[in-house]
């Protein structure tokens, strides 16, 4: 257990019950796993401005969305950098659902309580609302199936229903999530008593599928294998839309938004930095923070994020270097206490779910 943003959160499962980061990793990508995720933030604007309000303070365009669609996107400050990254759910014909990260949530409020008093609408911090569990992998549907009245095989990936769940009716239920798998994100009163109670129904109803509760150790190797950002390491205030490689979800076509204009001016200058995936090619794993090597020993870099992935076998990372280095197959070395360690250049993501069939 470690302190995460004033949460005690499992880093992993104690192995006697079948746990352990490499396991709960190998689980998501072919079972099912179960992640208590409550610690996440939830922002909920409603009004007949609240539509305007999240194209003001989102980059993607959420007029887009159908009620009950959901999207990636971002909150971006003047310049162009990262608030934070948020997926926008639409719940109603005016109401909408950010859900944000645990480290960002008192920031993300006030910059979108801030951002949007010109609208006609209302913003409220609903994050200790609501208990978010994730049950995640190919099996997750089956697991959820046999806890709730809702059909599960008509909700599209990144929608979102109601049913009842856990005998809890009207519970939010979106399938979304941040392990490069299948997955649902159930939402549930934030008591103890029913938190509890719920979660242990989720864990017993999967365990004939093998299912086991995963912890961050777990979500960080899974999200890195898929690519999927973090905020303070991928992204953060001080790096642009453009040099994390999120331009597809970027829709400057939209009307005006909070960081457009910087942007604009962004995307025709020279980038100094660009995301890259790498692969070690000798013996060392990379961590957060070590410097990136050229071939002659230069720094020209540093990696966001490494670990060994356990679903691929290999010692992987995201790292930023300029541009005229970041083709694939570019060898480059990572500084490992104080030795050059050769990696190259790979394409990404790391890891792609299996198409259905």
């Amino acid at each position: 257990m470690v302190e995460f943003n004033g949460w005690d959160m499992p880093v992993e499962y104690p192995a006697s019950i079948g746990c352990g980061i490499i396991a709960e990793h190998m689980t998501v990508r072919t079972g099912v796993g179960v992640f208590d995720v409550s610690h996440m933030g939830d922002i909920h604007l409603s009004g007949p401005q609240a539509l305007g309000a999240v194209q003001h303070v989102s980059m993607n365009d959420a007029s887009r969305l159908a009620i009950g669609q959901a999207q990636y996107s971002a909150l971006l400050c003047q310049q162009g950098t990262f608030v934070d990254d948020v997926i926008v759910h639409r719940l109603g014909e005016q109401e909408y659902l950010l859900v944000i990260n645990a480290g960002t949530r008192e920031k993300d409020f006030n910059w979108v309580w801030n951002n949007t008093r010109q609208f006609d609408c209302q913003v409220r911090n609903l994050s200790d609302d609501f208990t978010q569990i994730a049950i995640q992998g190919p099996k997750g549907v089956d697991v959820l199936q046999k806890l709730t009245d809702a059909d599960l095989s008509s909700v599209k990936f990144y929608w979102v229903t109601r049913g009842t769940v856990c005998g809890l009716k009207n519970t939010l239920i979106a399938r979304t999530g941040y392990t490069g798998e299948d997955g649902f994100e159930i939402y549930i009163p934030s008591s103890e008593e029913t938190s509890a109670r719920v979660w242990n129904e989720v864990v017993a109803a999967g365990r004939e599928l093998g299912a086991v509760p995963c912890g961050l150790g777990a979500r960080n190797t899974l999200r890195l294998e898929a690519k999927l950002p973090l905020y303070g390491h991928e992204i953060s205030d001080t790096i642009t839309v453009w040099e994390a490689g999120l331009d597809r979800f970027c829709k400057m076509e939209k009307p005006e938004f909070l960081g457009r204009d910087a942007l604009e001016k962004a995307r025709t200058e020279e980038r100094k930095r660009t995301l890259v995936g790498l692969e070690m090619t000798e013996r060392g794993i990379a961590r957060d923070g070590y410097k990136v090597l050229n071939s002659s020993g230069q720094e020209v870099g540093y990696v966001t994020s490494g670990s060994y992935a356990p679903f691929l076998k290999k010692n992987i990372a995201l790292a930023y270097v300029p541009p005229g280095l970041s083709s694939q197959g570019t060898e480059l070395r990572v500084e490992i206490r104080g030795l050059g360690v050769k990696a190259k250049i790979v394409p990404t993501p790391f890891y792609k779910k299996p198409k259905k069939h």
